[in-house]
Order: structure tokens, then C-alpha cells, then sequence
């Protein structure tokens, strides 16, 4: 398998486990003898398709891997959340041709839920190098 170069756009919300899904994405990438050579770090799940757009623009980057986590609250929000930055998310990756992994759990999940979800980074992973590989054969 090629290396690939990798970045992780990543939520500070629920920085506890944001940062154990990054953690378990950095280990994967070794395994799969590729790296994540870029990290930005955004205020939440909503805030990532810029820092996604950045990346995607850079000759350096093949693919970009998102790691958040969005938990149910009182309100609809988590699902609003997730939909529109999703959405937003698939559409980067059609424009700059380069995978972008979908690595955020939620919504409607609860914090012990996200907690048992951590391994959502090492499967963006999985994901974003799998893609790459396939669409430069």
C-alpha cells in the first residue's frame, strides 16, 4: 500500500473524546504505513468544513479524516449539527477530488455512547486510506 499523508480536522467540543478518537487515528495511520501530517483543531463539528477546505487545497494533504463527536441535548441541535456539516463535508470532497472520511459519531447518542464510538478515528482511517488507494490504482 502507498502512504498516504493525511489531515485530521478535529472538534475541541467533547474534547475528551475528540482527543482519544485522534490517538486511536494516529496508531491506525502507522499501522496502514501512512500519516497524519496535518492537524487542525475547530471549535465544534459545525465549524470543520473551512479547515476540511484548507486542507483539500494543499498539494501535501491526499486525504482529510474528521474526528467529532456530537451527543444528544435537550434541543434538535445535534441533528441539525451533523446533517448540514455532513452534507457540507461530501460536498468538499466532490470538489477538491480527494476523500474526506466521515469520522464523527452522532447525533442522538449519549456521552457514555460516544465514549463506546472512540474507534469512529481509527475507522475514518481505515476509510480515507482505502479511498485514496482505490480512486490512484
Amino acid at each position: 500500500m502507498v502512504k498516504v499523508r493525511l489531515g485530521a480536522v478535529v472538534a475541541e467540543f467533547n474534547y475528551d473524546i475528540t482527543q482519544m478518537m485522534l490517538e486511536l487515528a494516529k496508531e491506525h495511520a502507522k499501522f496502514l504505513n501512512s500519516e497524519i501530517t496535518q492537524i487542525i483543531s475547530v471549535p465544534g463539528v459545525f465549524d470543520m468544513p473551512l479547515a476540511i477546505k484548507k486542507m483539500l487545497q494543499d498539494e501535501e494533504i491526499d486525504a482529510v479524516i474528521t474526528l467529532g463527536a456530537v451527543i444528544e441535548g435537550s434541543t434538535d441541535h445535534d441533528q441539525i449539527v451533523v446533517q448540514h456539516a455532513s452534507r457540507k463535508i461530501a460536498d468538499l470532497a466532490l470538489e477538491y477530488d480527494k476523500p474526506v472520511a466521515l469520522g464523527i459519531s452522532g447525533p442522538g447518542m449519549t456521552r457514555l455512547e460516544a465514549h463506546q464510538r472512540v474507534d469512529y478515528g481509527k475507522s475514518a482511517v481505515e476509510a480515507a486510506v482505502k479511498m485514496y488507494n482505490k480512486l490512484n490504482k
